[in-house]
C-alpha cells in the first residue's frame, strides 16, 4: 500500500513539474510576441510637424511626395507647403520665417540661404528646362521664340531674380531674341496662369508646368535643353523638427521619389 502511495505521489509531482514547464514556455513565447509587437509599433518613432518651403514649379511633385512620405511616417504631419518663387522663399527664410526644409529651383537662391548661415551642404535632386507656351489653340499663331519680339503680342515672363526668369533671359540671349515683355511675374505659376487664361499670348515656363493644364500648349523651343536648372534641397540648420527634416530630404533624393519626379517630367541631376 505504501509502495502504491509512493507511485501516486511521484506521478503527481511529475505532472506538476510538466505543467510548470508548459506555463513557463508559454510565458516566454508570449513575452517574445509582445516584444516583437512593440518593436513593430515603434519601428517609426518619428513624429511632430514638418514645415517645407518649395519652389512654385515643385507643387505637383511635392504634393505627391508629401503624401508618400506621410504614408511611410504616419507620426509626421507636413504642414501646407509654402510654394513661391525661390528668390521670395529665400528672402523670407533670411528674414526669419520658420521652416525645416527648403527646396529651390536653382542653386543661386539656395546659396543665399547657405551664405546667411541657415543651412549647409544642399543636395541636388532634379533638373528642369523651359518651354514656350501659348493658350490652347494658339490664337496668336506663335511659331517660336523669335515671335516674342513682336510688340503686338502679349508676352509674359518670370522676373529676372526668379530661377525661371534667369533661365528665360539666358535662353532668349542665346537665341538672339529681345522679347517685348508686357509683364514680369514673381513665380512660374503666375506665368502659366496668365497664358492659360488668355491674358497673355505667350510665355516661358518649365516643361513640368506645361503638362499640368490642358489650357495651354507648347511650341517647339530649340536650345531650351541647353539651359538647365538644377534643383537643390536642404534641411535647415535651425529646423524645429531636424529628424523629420533630414528624413524628408533623404526621401526626396531616393529612388522612389525620383520615379515620381521623372513621371512628372523632371530630369536627373
Amino acid at each position: 500500500m505504501r509502495t502504491r502511495s509512493r507511485y501516486v505521489l511521484a506521478a503527481l509531482i511529475a505532472a506538476a513539474m510538466a505543467l510548470a514547464g508548459c506555463s513557463a514556455g508559454g510565458g516566454s513565447a508570449d513575452a517574445g510576441r509582445a516584444a516583437s509587437g512593440t518593436a513593430t509599433a515603434s519601428s517609426d518613432s518619428m513624429s511632430g510637424e514638418l514645415t517645407v518651403f518649395a519652389a512654385a514649379s515643385l507643387k505637383a511633385a511635392f504634393t505627391r511626395l508629401a503624401d508618400q512620405f506621410q504614408a511611410a511616417h504616419p507620426g509626421v504631419t507636413i504642414r501646407p507647403i509654402s510654394y513661391d518663387g525661390s528668390s521670395t522663399l529665400a528672402t523670407q527664410l533670411i528674414e526669419g520665417a520658420p521652416a525645416d526644409v527648403f527646396a529651390s529651383a536653382d542653386e543661386k537662391n539656395m546659396q543665399k540661404v547657405v551664405a546667411a548661415g541657415l543651412a549647409s551642404s544642399p543636395q541636388p535632386f532634379a533638373t528642369n528646362v523651359l518651354t514656350l507656351i501659348v493658350p490652347s489653340g494658339n490664337p496668336a499663331v506663335v511659331q517660336g521664340l523669335a515671335d516674342l519680339a513682336n510688340p503686338s503680342l502679349r508676352v509674359v515672363l518670370c522676373a529676372a531674380d526668379v530661377p525661371c526668369g534667369a533661365a528665360s533671359q539666358t535662353l532668349l540671349r542665346k537665341a538672339g531674341v529681345t522679347a517685348s515683355v508686357d509683364s514680369y511675374e514673381q513665380n512660374v505659376t503666375a506665368v502659366l496662369t496668365k497664358v492659360a487664361s488668355g491674358e497673355a499670348d505667350a510665355g516661358l515656363v518649365y516643361v513640368t508646368d506645361a503638362t499640368t493644364t490642358a489650357e495651354v500648349q507648347t511650341v517647339a523651343t530649340p536650345g531650351a535643353d541647353a539651359v538647365v536648372n538644377t534643383y537643390p534641397i536642404v534641411a535647415l540648420d535651425n529646423a524645429a523638427n531636424p529628424a523629420a527634416a533630414r528624413a524628408f530630404v533623404d526621401f526626396v533624393r531616393s529612388d522612389a521619389a525620383r520615379a515620381t519626379l521623372t513621371d512628372l517630367g523632371f530630369g536627373t541631376p
